[in-house]
């Protein structure tokens, strides 16, 4: 299976549309192993009116383990077939390896307002 993390730093990005880059591990969801990890160039613009939901779908990717973002994001995402995750923080591989342990829920919290920094 194949999850993504809006990354900055190797820190998951507060901010999905404004990430530095996306990163995609390949995980063994049965062993809790990360197997392979890659870097997805972050789109220019905000997320959820780019293409990287087609992408990151494309890639075989089914769920994104994100800070926060937008209810338009998270339905682009849905329809993508990629499931979210919001209220992540802290280290990546942490916060992937939180997921595969089970302690991981989604926040259910939303960005409400939609900024677009150029």
């Amino acid at each position: 299976m194949k999850i993504a993390l809006p990354s900055r730093g190797n820190q998951i990005d507060d901010h999905f549309g404004h990430c530095e880059y996306f990163t995609v591990f390949t995980v063994d969801s049965s062993t809790k192993q990360i197997l392979d990890s890659q870097v997805v160039p972050s789109p220019v613009g905000c997320g959820c009116k780019s293409n990287i939901a087609s992408i990151l779908s494309e890639m075989g990717v089914k769920l994104m383990l994100a800070g926060n973002m937008g209810e338009g994001a998270v339905r682009v995402l849905n329809n993508s077939g990629i499931d979210v995750v919001r209220g992540c923080s802290g280290d990546i591989n942490a916060v992937a390896q939180s997921w595969l342990d089970g302690s991981l829920v989604d926040s259910g919290d939303c960005c409400h307002e939609h900024e677009c920094h150029n």
